[in-house]
């Protein structure tokens, strides 16, 4: 590596949103494409920042650009100071209301079909001032996300306490059995667990929220839990139940237009009620900003409205 001699320019934003861009490419050609530069240009900010650090940041192997253990450690301070700048920018830019500036806000990919859209129109009519981003992941990538400092709040099935971080309850609701047209289970009240597990299954990968809760659950009632697919993506787990050829455990509000249009049948887990619990998570510096406290508060009252007009199934309210 050719060490870094003094006159080079210092590290500039180009080169950290050409590093984080490159990283979640795995491609110098298509971050080029996504950033509207050349691929040279895109090298280049890539090479001189190799050079200042006195690091290789990337190595390319059949997978693409592959990220370094240093290159790893750099795009995560890359996109805090990425989403800082674009938060001050948001903060000190001509006024639109009395509340303005970034929020990144981070939910659950089961909730973004009932709470993405509401939010968005409500924040846009409420507080015209707030720039939103939305970051939608799996608890606990949502809690990293915190933790970071890349996402003020995030919806999570549970966080660690502290003194970094403020929590707020939102609702429970129930794990529903899940499979394609024509099953029986649009006619079924619930569906017992021990019937779930008779099924080739399609459930989350260890370790996720969701498989955790089930795994608990089949272990007390001394059953086993052995899923025919793993997946990491909820919208395959939906896909292999619309099959025909596996059942799943999902929570309903994920669930509410391909019910509505006859795409699966579902129905409430029992013997035993397996719940998750949903909670606002806001890291306690950034809840002190107004529009962090906005964008909050519009999130709970959204998701209080959809369990009391019953649209969001099974849910139960933390007081209920």
């Amino acid at each position: 590596m050719k060490p870094y001699t003094r006159g080079q320019d210092l590290m500039d934003l180009k080169q950290l949103l050409a590093i984080v861009t490159v990283s979640e490419t795995r491609s110098v050609t298509r971050a080029a494409e996504i950033l509207h530069l050349v691929q040279p240009a895109v090298t280049r900010q890539i090479r001189l920042l190799e050079q200042e650090l006195g690091v290789t940041l990337f190595e390319r192997n059949r997978h693409g650009m592959q990220p370094t253990d240093a290159g790893e450690a750099m795009v995560k301070h890359a996109r805090r100071v990425l989403h800082d700048v674009a938060r001050a920018k948001a903060e000190v830019g001509p006024s639109l209301g009395s509340v303005r500036g970034l929020v990144a806000m981070g939910l659950l990919p089961s909730t973004t079909e009932l709470l993405a859209v509401p939010l968005v129109e409500a924040v846009a009519a409420q507080y015209p001032g707030i720039k939103l981003r939305l970051r939608v992941g799996y608890s606990g990538d949502l809690q990293q996300h915190l933790d970071r400092g890349e996402v003020d709040a995030a919806l999570l099935y549970e966080a660690q306490g502290g003194p970094t971080l403020n929590t707020r309850p939102l609702l429970s609701e129930k794990l529903w059995a899940v499979a394609a047209k024509g099953s029986g289970l649009a006619t079924r009240d619930s569906v017992p667990l021990a019937e779930l597990t008779r099924h080739a299954l399609a459930l989350p990968a260890t370790g996720q929220g969701i498989r955790t809760l089930l795994n608990l659950a089949a272990a007390a009632e001394n059953l086993e839990l052995e899923p025919a697919v793993e997946t990491d993506s909820m919208d395959v787990q939906k896909r292999l139940a619309m099959s025909g050829g596996f059942w799943s455990a999902l929570p309903a509000c994920c669930l509410v237009s391909d019910l509505a249009e006859g795409r699966v049948e579902a129905a409430p887990l029992e013997a035993p009620v397996i719940e998750r619990s949903i909670i606002l998570v806001t890291a306690r510096d950034a809840l002190t900003r107004q529009a962090v406290k906005a964008v909050s508060d519009i999130v709970a009252a959204l998701a209080s409205d959809l369990v009391k007009a019953g649209d969001w199934p099974s849910g139960r309210l933390p007081s209920a």
